[in-house]
């Protein structure tokens, strides 16, 4: 792999062909050197470390002794089953059980500041809880279902119905046009980001639509361009709650970009050099994502092209 994007290059073997069997995660649970991250309503406990900051990770045991009810079985790492528990509510775990372990972070800043292994992990950990908090309920007849497969399924007590974690999948692009004087990128502005801030278009795929029409789609919906043709760069896992950008670089047939005023009230086109200055923090209007965005890398693909 060329390129990992933030929350990709998980360590962690899922286990998908023996987590269905509930002796074998049973003997997990049970395994002295059973491990467990700690979140709080998503946000992952860390620690201190030589370079930054790490998760703080604890015996299944310690962790499951502060939180019932609440874990869901990770994978294995070098051997040893890795879960995670989550508290639940208002009140910040560190000013009771975890007190003195560290600090609760968002993602985001996870992203930043944890190692890629650590922040993949949280983000698979966080999806997961998401998607069981919104999913307490059959889809089929409404009834309450159950937790299955260590996190990984639930169950309908009722009619029996089984539900999978889901990932939403979103085509996120950036429009290039090449029929000018030198090529050029175009960024879109959202009018609730902060001053400045521009980044490439995205949204979220339709059933029946494959991933070039999607993107053909939504830069028709959003800058009225046209694609002529479509490059994928690169994915990226982003947990908010559970979706997957797929990266790509758009060509379009001309430059009379319009924003719809709806998903964004500006563009802007942008040379390579300017594009540059942008990722640098030296252009004097336009800001660039941030770094563990995949529509920084987007960018920065292009721009050093």
């Amino acid at each position: 792999m060329v390129l990992q994007n933030a929350f990709s290059g998980n360590p962690l073997d899922r286990a998908g062909d023996l987590r269905n069997d509930s002796a074998w995660l049973a003997a997990q649970r049970d395994h002295p050197d059973a491990m467990a991250m700690v979140v709080w309503e998503g946000r992952p406990l860390v620690e201190p470390s030589h370079d930054g900051e790490q998760l703080v990770w604890l015996s299944l045991k310690h962790a499951l002794d502060m939180v019932r009810d609440r874990d869901l079985f990770l994978g294995l790492w070098k051997e040893a089953p890795v879960f995670a528990v989550e508290f639940e509510g208002s009140i910040d775990p560190t000013h009771g059980p975890c007190q003195g372990m560290g600090r609760f972070i968002e993602l985001r800043e996870a992203a930043v500041v944890l190692n890629g292994a650590e922040a993949a992990m949280a983000g698979e950990t966080k999806g997961l809880f998401d998607w069981r908090r919104r999913h307490g309920f059959c889809a089929a007849c409404g009834h309450a279902s159950e937790q299955a497969s260590g996190g990984w399924k639930r169950i309908c007590a009722s009619c029996q119905t089984q539900h999978f974690p889901r990932v939403d999948p979103v085509t996120i692009m950036l429009p290039v046009f090449n029929g000018g004087d030198e090529p050029r990128c175009l960024l879109g502005r959202q009018a609730h980001w902060e001053a400045g801030r521009h980044s490439a278009l995205a949204g979220f795929m339709e059933p029946g639509e494959s991933i070039e029409e999607a993107c053909a789609r939504e830069v028709k919906e959003e800058a009225g361009l046209r694609v002529v043709d479509v490059r994928y760069h690169s994915s990226q896992p982003w947990p908010f709650p559970a979706q997957l950008m797929i990266g790509l670089i758009a060509e379009v047939a001309d430059d009379n970009a319009t924003p719809d005023q709806t998903e964004l009230e500006a563009v802007v086109w942008l040379t390579r050099k300017e594009a540059q200055a942008v990722l640098s923090g030296t252009h004097p209007q336009v800001h660039a994502p941030p770094p563990y965005a995949i529509a920084h890398q987007l960018i920065s693909a292009w721009a050093y092209e």
